[in-house]
């Protein structure tokens, strides 16, 4: 398995990501859409969940196909990007067909960043606009770390932020994942400067430094989010939200088994993980481009998706860039990294 050639979740054929931010909010919006609709479904761990639309993606639920998925900073009030996606989708005749109505079907996941810092005195809910700005900006590049979702995203010890990764099977099958991390738990070892992911990186694609030769890793850490956020439960600002994707195609309990399978790079990445006070969840998506040779081969895949979502998470931390009053460190100031 290697990287495809921009090591994003666009280099599965048809997908396309768009970002939108404001600084002065420290929050932004990431929206992932394609010009077909697609297979989704979704599978949720963590314990504080703020999500859109996703009872539609059960298994058993009617609704086969979606046009966009929405990933918002803002907390609940982020959730309402899915509108301004579904207004976009709406005015070029998009969405679920009801007689003659079209009806868009944007689900959407929002995380916690309403205290790092950011201007929040709104009299109108911004996220509407950003999430229309978003999908109007989706294209096959985008920016990683600090962009869209990512913006304003905290990790246990240093900024968090958005982050994208694939792979090609020999197969011929492509998966990718998009993330926004925003963890309670930490991305890098106690060191603070090894990532939990790196036995799964690939090509120096964050650092090249290789896994932490320490022992004893698993102690708790004392934590820089929560020290900055003292007074305003830590243990209730945060959340990992993601999409992982493949052209291989899969039914709608597929998509759901893919999704199960790739929280495994949640955990691979961050320690702890699912914890009562994140809402870490992972969307599962497939264009269907390409049929599915067997069934086996859906474990090929999920297995790929975790190591797309380990390495997006590395990814997010380690292209985090700074900003003015930010609460944390990025971990490239941390390590004299420019």
């Amino acid at each position: 398995m290697t990287p495809g050639p921009r090591n994003l979740i666009t280099d599965v054929p048809g997908l396309k990501v768009g970002n939108a931010k404001d600084d002065a909010l420290k929050s932004g919006v990431t929206v992932l859409t394609a010009d077909q609709s697609f297979a989704a479904s979704v599978h949720v761990m963590g314990g504080a969940p703020g999500t859109r639309e996703t009872d539609l993606l059960a298994p058993d639920k009617s609704v086969t196909k979606i046009d966009a998925i929405a990933l918002s900073g803002g907390s609940a009030f982020g959730l309402d990007a899915c509108s301004g996606v579904s207004d976009a989708l709406r005015s070029r005749g998009r969405g679920y067909s009801v007689g003659n109505i079209r009806v868009p079907i944007v689900p959407g996941a929002i995380l916690f960043d309403l205290l790092n810092g950011g201007d929040k005195d709104w009299d109108e809910n911004p996220y509407r606009a950003l999430g229309r700005a978003a999908f109007e900006n989706a294209t096959d590049t985008f920016a990683l770390g600090t962009a869209g979702a990512g913006t304003g995203a905290l990790a246990a010890m240093q900024k968090g932020g958005l982050g994208s990764a694939s792979l090609m099977l020999d197969t011929g099958v492509t998966v990718g994942a998009l993330v926004a991390a925003n963890p309670l738990g930490s991305v890098t070892t106690p060191s603070d400067r090894h990532f939990w992911a790196a036995p799964f990186e690939i090509g120096g694609e964050f650092g090249g430094l290789g896994p932490d030769p320490s022992t004893g890793l698993g102690q708790p850490l004392v934590s820089r989010k929560a020290l900055a956020m003292r007074s305003a439960a830590p243990d209730k600002a945060n959340t990992t939200i993601a999409i992982v994707a493949t052209d291989a195609g899969l039914s709608k309990p597929q998509c759901h088994r893919l999704a199960v399978a790739a929280h495994d790079g949640i955990a691979r990445a961050i320690l702890p993980a699912h914890t009562p006070g994140d809402g870490d969840l992972v969307f599962g998506i497939s264009t269907g481009a390409r049929p599915l040779e067997t069934q086996a081969e859906l474990g090929a895949i999920g297995h790929a998706a975790s190591l797309c979502l380990s390495r997006a998470i590395a990814r997010a931390v380690y292209l985090a860039s700074p900003a003015k009053g930010d609460l944390l460190p990025c971990w490239s100031r941390l390590h004299d990294i420019s």
